[in-house]
């Protein structure tokens, strides 16, 4: 399963993308965005790019400019979604005839959700969706998943982060002793997402 990287332009700075194709003709193209102050590295990216590669989708982990350009501290919200915007856009133009999903990891969920209706995603995965910043439940980010895209959000029950609340459209799957980093099981939690994705037609 070798993965092939490249630049791609962004009107924040360049990105970087890890891509790895499909396991035969691909059922669908899931893009993955880090956490904050993390990268595509992640124990539960890597699940999830791992099982998502054995469920015939092709998968891309995406670095935010800040993070090429050596910055740990994130840029602001409207930066980070017009960066993945313009990487979506190029990914799909690659890949026209699968169909899009897209997801990440913390601040990455988020940037997935805020963007999902514009880029015309089929379904979106959040892996510790941060409800509220630990300790300030007042400042609830609940209205950023969408209530037009089928969402999946896998989230600890130790998470300081809070857990959002479900929807019609939002199942909210609780992992038991996991925390934010959901570092317990990685792979069971993957194992859930392409359920889910299964059930839906985007994996095999």
């Amino acid at each position: 399963m070798p993965d092939t990287s490249r630049e791609i332009v962004t009107p924040r700075g360049p990105a970087l993308v890890d891509l790895t194709p499909a396991s035969g003709r691909p059922k669908s193209l899931l893009v993955l965005g880090h956490g904050a102050g993390g990268g595509v590295n992640a124990p539960d990216l890597v699940a999830l790019r791992d099982a998502a590669h054995d469920a015939g989708m092709i998968v891309a982990r995406v670095t935010q400019p800040y993070r090429v350009a050596g910055r740990r501290a994130p840029a602001p919200a409207t930066q980070l979604d017009e960066a993945w915007t313009a990487v979506v856009r190029a990914l799909v133009a690659d890949h026209p005839k699968a169909r899009l999903v897209m997801g990440g990891r913390s601040s990455g969920a988020r940037v997935a959700c805020r963007t999902a209706v514009d880029l015309g995603a089929a379904a979106i995965i959040c892996l510790a969706f941060p409800l509220h910043p630990p300790g300030r439940p007042e400042r609830s980010r609940q209205e950023e998943l969408p209530a037009e895209v089928p969402t999946l959000v896998l989230n600890g029950d130790r998470d300081p982060f809070g857990i959002p609340v479900g929807g019609p459209d939002i199942l909210i799957e609780v992992r038991p002793g996991e925390g934010h980093d959901l570092r317990r099981d990685p792979k069971g939690t993957a194992r859930i997402a392409v359920d889910w994705l299964r059930e839906r037609g985007l994996a095999r």
